[in-house]
């Protein structure tokens, strides 16, 4: 039986540390053919020297996967690609996969957002895509080296919506193989707008008053905008028939307060250093896209949008 060809597109933090995973306990078995897409320097010190990983869970922090491509289009025959790119990259790399994917390859998009697979899915009609969700504490220390602190990351992903019925049991091998915590779900969607309520309101507010999570939970007026926010969520959520926690609110401000309260948002970081490309999209974007579709006032949301817009 022939090896399956796995692939891993984007080795930023979290690419990077499931990619590390995924290949370090390959290197042993040879299980898989796993291939690396990395751009630029990134692409040239993979070649050289491998991929690193420092972190609590590894001593021997190097990884040398079987290939590693500047391009999508160097792929042949991939049977899962895993796709760990920014989002405002998902269009490009989407239409490049299209060329040369098979009727058999298995996608999963480990990103933020809720309205992900729905892209993906415009782009890729036929393919088997495994909505998911990732929590792991991850980024580029510099380029080829990943630093990686605090608890184990973690996946959830569930059956694609579509296509229910494919055999994915040796995706799950894959995981289990690879010593990835992670949680498969007859449907992910709960997780995806679980972790959305929070990454969406969070960021939107943050990146209105350049603040910090911290302060988001303890100034009332900026608690109060990321608790309209997360309403106005929850409300599409239910619209699309997609039940979180009935004290979602309640629990999300919980969850926020677990982190160190000078931790800033990754959308606050891109907006007040007048970063070209950021999540304002995947977070207000998509908030108001789905409000208009299903008949949903969103004001909230579009007032804090405008204002991001005009920084």
């Amino acid at each position: 039986m022939s090896k399956k060809n796995i692939v891993i597109v984007g080795l930023g933090g979290v690419g990077g540390y499931f990619g590390y995973k995924i290949n370090k306990s390959n290197e042993i078995k040879q299980s898989y053919n796993i291939t690396f897409i990395a751009r630029g320097d990134t692409f040239k010190i993979l070649n050289s020297k491998g991929l690193t990983l420092i972190s609590p869970e590894f001593k021997d922090s190097i990884t040398r996967p079987n290939q590693v491509c500047s391009n999508i289009s160097e792929i042949e025959k991939p049977d899962l690609v895993l796709v760990c790119v920014k989002e405002y990259d998902l269009e490009n790399v989407c239409s490049q996969l299209l060329n040369v994917i098979t009727n058999r390859t298995i996608i999963i998009p480990m990103m933020n957002g809720a309205n992900i697979y729905d892209r993906i899915r415009k782009i890729v009609p036929d393919n088997t895509i495994l909505p998911s969700c990732v929590y792991v504490a991850s980024h580029i220390k510099e380029k080829g080296i990943i630093e990686h602190k605090g608890k184990w990351g973690k996946l959830f992903f569930g059956k694609d919506p579509k296509n229910s019925y494919e055999d994915i049991e040796w995706v799950l091998d894959l995981m289990s193989d690879s010593n990835i915590d992670f949680e498969f779900r007859e449907s992910a969607l709960v997780d995806i707008w679980t972790k959305f309520i929070f990454i969406a309101s969070f960021g939107l507010v943050t990146a209105k008053y350049d603040s910090s999570i911290g302060k988001v939970c303890s100034i009332p007026e900026q608690k109060e905008a990321a608790k309209d926010i997360m309403i106005e969520i929850n409300k599409i959520a239910l619209k699309k028939g997609i039940y979180l926690q009935s004290n979602i609110v309640e629990e999300t401000f919980n969850k926020a307060a677990t982190f160190p309260p000078e931790t800033p948002t990754s959308l606050q970081l891109d907006i007040n250093s007048n970063k070209n490309n950021n999540e304002l999209e995947l977070f207000g974007g998509a908030i108001i896209e789905y409000g208009k579709k299903l008949n949903i006032d969103t004001p909230k949301t579009i007032n804090i949008y405008n204002e991001i817009k005009s920084l």
